[in-house]
């Protein structure tokens, strides 16, 4: 990256989205809108912004140059929960649903996430690595610059460090950052099935500490629900992982108002998510910390269940960011521009509060709002340019894809021009 040098200019909207982070309550408005905005990156990280008449002098012909006249520029997106390393599809299942059947009728069909389980068991490491690669192709394609990304699909030692080593093996890769969350205890495996303390026991001893010899997760999440693992078993968990410097998650509230916003404020966990049923006491909890509240519109979209709460949220204090909950079951989709429509339409949140949700609030879920998220001095060079002047259009064309330009620490990493172009060489088009 050394000597690298960027110019962005005569951007319509510059939106820096600065300021403390995570953005919490009223101050998820304040998105720092720069009109004629201008931006320089030296070496992958920014070394100025403000408006471009104010620009320091330079020689132009030094810098690579991005004139975004008529486009609005803003911080990469950070799609804070994800479940993309997985091996087979579930669109039987998915039309299952649809038609009204139980989902203990689905799990009898060889459905659920049990049928995901046993066909990422089954796939090679690079199998998945290229499946994965091909999504994050896709995602870099809608501004995604920085990802979370869950094990949890193979709830044994084995598998679940075999989709870690996926994820760190593409982290050296290719451009899109990311952020790897172990979720061994995203459901009881078959083999431990009436036996959930059982197998939490196994996770702790024997997962757990070659997880955390390994370096290779940063999170241990955990899907706290009814019939899945309560919150002491959760408590349990979150605090051994936490004792071998995994940072906490959960997975709350999704199906049963069963205390999970609670207990992430108690456990101060960087994130609480779904929220589909929290509690007034668990959202008033989440907004005396700094824990954020993760809201998945997609999900609640493609299962047909009432939305989060987010006004409620947002109202109380709480700091939302927003993801798409990318996984083979529940939302197997991970548009951002379908998560930016649902949350203005369906969960009544004004467009800036979506670009916060989308950006620094989601890089302060994943514990790197100190490097992405906004377009800060000194912070990496992450940024999508639109091709329309107003950040209003995220949710105005809505569920289009509006990205024109991907920047990822100060290199062009996507053009909509580029790919146009690709596909006419191919011949496919």
């Amino acid at each position: 990256m050394a000597g690298k040098k960027l110019l962005i200019k005569h951007a319509a909207e510059l939106i820096t989205c600065a300021g403390p982070a995570p953005k919490q309550g009223p101050a998820m408005g304040d998105i720092g809108m720069i009109p004629d905005g201008a931006l320089l990156a030296e070496d992958g990280r920014i070394s100025w912004v403000g408006p471009t008449a104010a620009l320091p002098a330079l020689d132009e012909s030094q810098w690579e140059v991005i004139d975004a006249a008529g486009q609005c520029v803003l911080p990469g997106f950070v799609d804070s929960h994800t479940h993309m390393v997985f091996g087979g599809y579930r669109a039987e299942e998915f039309f299952w649903r649809l038609s009204g059947t139980p989902y203990l009728e689905i799990l009898e069909r060889g459905g659920g996430i049990l049928n995901t389980v046993e066909a990422t068991r089954a796939a090679s490491l690079a199998e998945l690595k290229e499946l994965a690669g091909r999504r994050l192709r896709s995602m870099l394609a809608m501004g995604v610059t920085t990802v979370e990304g869950k094990s949890g699909y193979g709830l044994d030692k084995e598998t679940e460090l075999r989709q870690l080593a996926v994820m760190a093996e593409l982290n050296r890769e290719q451009p899109v950052e990311i952020v790897p969350t172990f979720m061994g205890a995203h459901a009881v495996p078959p083999e431990y099935k009436g036996r959930t303390d059982a197998y939490v026991d196994y996770l702790i001893a024997e997962v757990l500490p070659a997880v955390s010899a390994q370096g290779i997760a940063e999170f241990c999440d955990v899907f706290c629900e009814q019939g899945v693992f309560s919150l002491a078993q959760s408590r349990r968990l979150l605090t051994a992982a936490k004792g071998l410097g995994l940072k906490a998650k959960l997975h709350a509230d999704e199906i049963v108002a069963l205390g999970g916003a609670e207990l992430a404020a108690e456990l101060e966990a960087c994130s609480a998510d779904h929220l589909l049923q929290a509690s007034a006491a668990g959202i008033a909890a989440l907004g005396k910390k700094r824990t954020v509240a993760t809201l998945l519109p997609m999900t609640a979209f493609c299962l047909r269940e009432p939305y989060a709460r987010a006004r409620a949220m947002i109202d109380s204090g709480v700091a939302v960011a927003l993801a798409t909950d990318y996984n083979p079951g529940s939302c197997f989709s991970h548009s951002i521009p379908l998560v930016a429509a649902l949350a203005a339409i369906q969960l009544g949140m004004t467009p800036a509060e979506v670009v916060t949700a989308l950006t620094i609030n989601g890089a302060a879920a994943v514990n790197r709002a100190d490097r992405v998220g906004s377009l800060e001095v000194g912070k990496q060079a992450d940024a999508v340019i639109l091709e329309y002047p107003s950040h209003l259009f995220l949710v105005y064309h809505a569920g289009m894809n509006l990205v024109d330009k991907v920047i990822k620490q100060g290199q062009l990493s996507w053009s909509k021009a580029d790919n146009i172009d690709n596909i006419h060489r191919e011949g496919k088009l």
